[in-house]
């Protein structure tokens, strides 16, 4: 592990700062109880944890002045089906991409599939960006939902959100914004995005542990509770409230993971947010340029890295993406992820479903140049050795 060059931070940021593994350590050795459920000095700690994440995280998505519309999840697939789930019915109309996630896309797809919902889907660009007129071309009179990918995890575009969520609110269509690979990488300012639910998972550029992440409700949209549970709170009531938090969260919260994505929040504050990403975008600048010198790798949507995350998608020649993972993982000792990376469309549009998807590097706030470097040369052994394969095999 100690050589290990970790480049896939589109799926999971690591390591965590230590700032993270020491909150939650402390928390669970030390206040480790149910919050709300009583009002012993400990349940009431680990309240107080709870309710300022609430504040800290409204706060980082300029929200709106109710942290009770703050809810926490497992996970950002688990908060989009959530609101998903909760903001269409049988004859609605929804909107989306095909830069989404499958977080996105199944549950949409489920809805078409078994519920009548209706859907459409806009393609992007060349360079992979929606354009924010096409969603107005395709609304309809029963347009109820708007669902875009803020951040690419396959070619780390950001998508004009602003634009869109301009469209929608005029229209006054729901638009809900997975924000699982920008929420804290690039700012996502609901109020100046025009964002009514902004979906996010901790353990990726938050920060925070794997098994939290969530929803901030924009107040004055409401989405339905498709479950039912435990608050611990008003017990006697036989249907589920309908007061946020509680309207959608079930049972007990996931407080060592809310306590992790507490201190993820607070570092990245401390490091500041816009010069981590600046870095990285640096050192994606330095892959791209490296990568692109090498015959027979092709990139995916890197011409212009204005509007980016550190995310990069490539191809080494006919070669499946799965192998060359195993080769970076094997031979260099280069942690990368392969395959189509939960977002099909995507693949499909720039024709790499065919070959079973890319090979995707992930930039963190931990990753060095040295560790670029030794990325941008494995590639190019990789990328000459499959070429004198392919050459002795043509002599033969």
């Amino acid at each position: 592990m100690d050589k290990l060059i970790y480049l896939d931070n589109g799926a999971t940021t690591f390591p965590k700062p230590e700032e993270v593994y020491a909150k939650m350590d402390t928390f669970y050795r030390s206040y480790g109880v149910n919050p709300g459920r009583s009002g012993y000095d400990l349940c009431l700690v680990a309240g107080s944890i709870l309710e300022e994440t609430r504040q800290l995280l409204t706060k980082f998505f300029n929200g709106g002045s109710d942290p009770n519309r703050l809810i926490f999840s497992y996970n950002a697939t688990d908060a989009l089906n959530l609101a998903i789930f909760g903001l269409l019915k049988a004859g609605d109309h929804a909107i989306t991409t095909n830069v989404e996630h499958n977080s996105v896309l199944r549950p949409l797809y489920h809805l078409y599939k078994y519920n009548d919902v209706e859907l459409d889907y806009i393609p992007f660009d060349s360079g992979g960006f929606v354009d924010p007129y096409d969603f107005a071309r395709k609304i309809k009179k029963n347009t109820r939902l708007v669902a875009v990918n803020h951040g690419s995890n396959v070619i780390g575009t950001v998508q004009p959100i602003a634009e869109i969520g301009r469209i929608c609110r005029e229209r006054g269509i729901a638009f809900v914004v997975d924000a699982s690979q920008t929420a804290g990488k690039v700012p996502v300012d609901m109020e100046k995005m025009n964002i009514d639910v902004v979906a996010f998972t901790g353990h990726k550029s938050l920060m925070g542990p794997m098994g939290i992440g969530g929803l901030y409700v924009r107040e004055g949209v409401e989405i339905r509770h498709t479950r039912a549970g435990g608050t611990g709170v008003r017990s006697a009531v036989r249907t589920h409230l309908e007061e946020y938090p509680y309207r959608l969260e079930y049972g007990t919260p996931n407080l060592p993971g809310i306590a992790g994505l507490n201190a993820g929040v607070k570092w990245l504050e401390k490091e500041g947010m816009a010069g981590i990403h600046a870095r990285e975008i640096m050192l994606l600048k330095s892959l791209r340029d490296g990568l692109r010198q090498i015959d027979g790798v092709t990139l995916h949507c890197q011409d212009d890295l204005t509007n980016h995350i550190g995310v990069l998608s490539f191809n080494v020649d006919d070669l499946e993406a799965g192998d060359t993972g195993t080769m970076l993982d094997v031979d260099y000792s280069i942690a990368s992820r392969t395959g189509l990376h939960c977002a099909p469309l995507v693949h499909e549009q720039i024709g790499t479903d065919k070959i079973h998807g890319s090979v995707r590097f992930g930039i963190g706030p931990f990753n060095t140049k040295d560790d670029i470097d030794t990325a941008v040369n494995a590639v190019q052994e990789i990328a000459m050795s499959r070429k004198q394969s392919s050459s002795l095999s043509r002599q033969g």
